[in-house]
């Protein structure tokens, strides 16, 4: 292939990777990697039922503590029969007996091996860690602990509204503070809860929007009812710019599809304008993959759809109706 006739998409050749040398990769930021962990609970809550991530396994696999072993019913007595039965093995194979003997004691080895590697995890997490002047992890921190609690409030809420709930779970949430480099986590955990009783059943609500708009005075304020009608107010306003959304994705859907009517039955308009509105940021690459064209092609559909790009490159570039 010439080099002028080379696809704009395609991999330049200064970034091929040279043997015996490193490829030039940047790191990402903090703040990217913690959106990526943000992003992969939420698609993992919304993928679950709806009322798995309170549950104690949910809580156990989200945050990492072990669940708790659930408390066995107890066993009725039975009282002995006089009759005879043909199911009677008490010592009737002492091979089978020296088998199972075995497969105990590897069993038993084997968890004490596991006991073992817990207990040096646990000593582990308990040590501070301290860079420089600025402690990023307390040991007497207690997560588990203040983890117990916040769940004790949210078995407490169950018999109040759901909105009222979610109030005064955030408010707990941001009190108790249980993880301390998860507290992200304690906004999904809170949506979950609207998901799991029904309020929000759709998606994961994203009251996060609402909060950056209610003053800071009032969510920090030391008076407990004025935080919850701020986070109230934050549930208002994350709705409305929701419904805002919805209103603009909705105009912008009819807008692209009035450009394919004059097309053929064939093309590929319909498929990349799917593509657009279901995700915030597409490239050639993932349009020419979903649509089964070339990624010339991708740029072509692009360029009839009329949609912004987001990055101002010449290379390596992404769209999307943001």
């Amino acid at each position: 292939m010439r080099r002028d006739t080379q696809p704009e998409e395609t991999q330049p050749a200064w970034l091929l990777p040279i043997p015996g040398s490193r490829p030039l990769v940047r790191a990402p930021t903090h703040e990217l990697t913690i959106a990526h962990q943000i992003l992969r609970v939420r698609r993992r809550i919304a993928s679950g039922k709806a009322d798995w991530a309170t549950s104690n396994a949910g809580m156990a696999s989200l945050t990492g503590f072990a669940d708790p072993a659930p408390e066995l019913p107890a066993e009725e007595e039975v009282a002995p029969s006089d009759e005879p039965t043909d199911l009677d093995f008490t010592d009737n194979d002492d091979a089978f007996a020296k088998e199972l003997a075995s497969f105990d004691a590897v069993l038993d080895q084997s968890q004490e091996v596991l006991d073992r590697i817990s207990k040096g995890q646990q000593k582990q997490a308990g040590n501070p860690l301290v860079v420089g002047e600025l402690m990023i992890r307390d040991p007497d921190w207690d997560e588990e602990d203040r983890l117990a609690q916040w769940t004790r409030v949210l078995r407490d809420t169950a018999a109040i509204p759901a909105t009222l709930a979610s109030a005064v779970l955030w408010d707990a949430w941001e009190d108790l503070e249980p993880l301390q480099r998860q507290h992200w986590l304690g906004s999904q955990l809170v949506s979950a809860n609207l998901r799991g009783r029904g309020k929000v059943t759709s998606h994961l609500f994203s009251f996060n929007v609402g909060l950056k708009v209610v003053p800071r005075e009032q969510r920090r304020s030391s008076n407990r009812t004025t935080r919850l009608i701020a986070f109230l107010d934050a549930m208002a306003a994350s709705a409305e710019n929701g419904m805002k959304e919805i209103a603009r994705l909705t105009q912008a859907r009819e807008q692209m599809v009035r450009r394919p009517k004059n097309r053929r039955s064939s093309s590929r308009l319909p498929t990349a304008i799917d593509l657009v509105l279901s995700r915030p940021v597409v490239s050639a690459a993932t349009i020419a993959k979903a649509a089964k064209v070339t990624q010339r092609g991708a740029l072509d559909l692009i360029a009839d759809l009329g949609v912004r790009e987001l990055t101002g490159r010449g290379r390596y570039r992404a769209w999307g109706i943001l």
